[in-house]
């Protein structure tokens, strides 16, 4: 399928979208989100798909944010439903079944700090930018970075983020928890992220999933509730192949080889 504001990439189990706008920074728009999600279909469907990384194209930036030269001509209807349609997306990607891990190259704003932060985490180069400043123009983050920010850096950070519209550097997005990892330039960048997408892609992908929706769903939950998410999804692990082949790679003292599927 041919793409005009992304490049998907697949590679060993791997698949890569590079939101592809350069002369506008990435700034999301309306045709770049309807790309991005015919992309996210495309790897739903696809069994040999096991992780996914999301990068911006350039040097200067991930996503910069929406694009206000198109925010600038909806009226409060369109804006709306412009925002239902990010939060939409987004959402489908923090539900993606796969892992996620953001590349972050540059400026981080705005929606792409959304889009990053729906990611299941980040790693960053050292001229990365992190920000949510709808505040200066008079508005507020429109594609849930009201609701993720502060799950993951706590309320009171969130608030001074999104109040002052401040933009802070990778490595205090690192000291808050905003960020995993700081790499030197983007092209460390790119290895460390690739490294850790291959050590994922030899993990079971059942397993994975199974992780991911436990954390994730366990998190709005209390703790109890979370626990018996836990419980369930552990048992359903066991019947899959991955769980087969695992523990026999561990009794018999040898590396384990996965290649179950979502449907095992």
């Amino acid at each position: 399928m041919a793409y005009e504001n992304i490049i998907f990439q697949v590679e060993e189990g791997i698949a890569t979208i590079t939101f592809n706008r350069p002369k506008a920074l990435n700034a999301l728009n309306s045709d770049l989100l309807n790309e991005f999600s015919r992309a996210l279909d495309e790897i739903s469907a696809d069994e040999d798909i096991r992780v996914l990384i999301l990068t911006g194209s350039g040097e200067k930036s991930f996503v910069a944010g929406a694009d206000i030269t198109e925010l600038v001509t909806f009226n409060a209807l369109e804006t709306k439903s412009f925002s239902q349609k990010g939060q939409a997306i987004i959402g489908r990607l923090q539900k993606l079944a796969i892992p996620v891990i953001a590349a972050v190259n540059g400026f981080v704003l705005g929606a792409g700090s959304e889009m990053a932060m729906a990611s299941d985490f980040i790693y960053a180069s050292e001229n990365g930018k992190f920000g949510l400043p709808e505040i200066n123009i008079g508005l507020i983050p429109g594609f849930g970075g009201t609701q993720r920010l502060p799950r993951l850096v706590g309320k009171n950070m969130a608030k001074e983020m999104i109040f002052t519209g401040k933009i802070i550097s990778a490595t205090e997005a690192r000291e808050i928890g905003l960020v995993n990892r700081v790499c030197p330039d983007n092209e460390s960048l790119m290895e460390e992220v690739l490294k850790t997408a291959k050590t994922i892609v030899s993990k079971g992908k059942v397993s994975l999933r199974a992780a991911k929706e436990t954390i994730n769903n366990g998190m709005d939950a209390d703790l109890l509730t979370g626990c018996n998410i836990e419980c369930d999804a552990f048992a359903l692990c066991m019947a899959s192949e991955d769980a087969k082949e695992g523990t026999a790679a561990f009794l018999e003292k040898r590396k384990a080889v996965f290649r179950g599927t979502l449907k095992s």
